[in-house]
């Protein structure tokens, strides 16, 4: 997985020309906003921002391939199914698709403090 942490004009110059929010993700290391966005030349970026506790401005902004943004979204979306599968055997909450989401942002913001956009 290649992650790139971006800099703010990294950001705004990935954003020129517009983004699509996707999904967002409320976990116990941050609220994540996943989102496409393209630059002034056409080019698209698959990004998402994190931002922690109350704050209204972005702590982070990271950068990923496509392919590694695919997994996230799959991720996001079996989990919609997975709960709905889940809840009607209404077992205790299992290990799904989310809390592996929410295991690799872990990961990713965690090797991210030490990285300077």
């Amino acid at each position: 997985m290649q992650i790139q942490k971006l800099s703010e004009e990294d950001f705004e110059n990935a954003t020129e020309g517009g983004t699509r929010h996707l999904f967002e993700l409320d976990t116990n290391v941050g609220f994540f906003v996943f989102f496409d966005a393209e630059d002034k030349d056409g080019n698209v970026s698959h990004m998402m921002l994190q931002y922690e506790e109350d704050n209204e401005d972005p702590t982070a902004c990271y950068s990923f391939q496509m392919k590694d943004f695919y997994e996230f979204m799959a991720l996001y979306l079996n989990d919609l199914e997975f709960n709905e599968e889940a809840n009607e055997d209404d077992e205790e909450e299992t290990y799904g698709p989310i809390h592996h989401l929410a295991h690799l942002l872990y990961h990713i913001v965690e090797e991210g403090q030490a990285v300077k956009p």
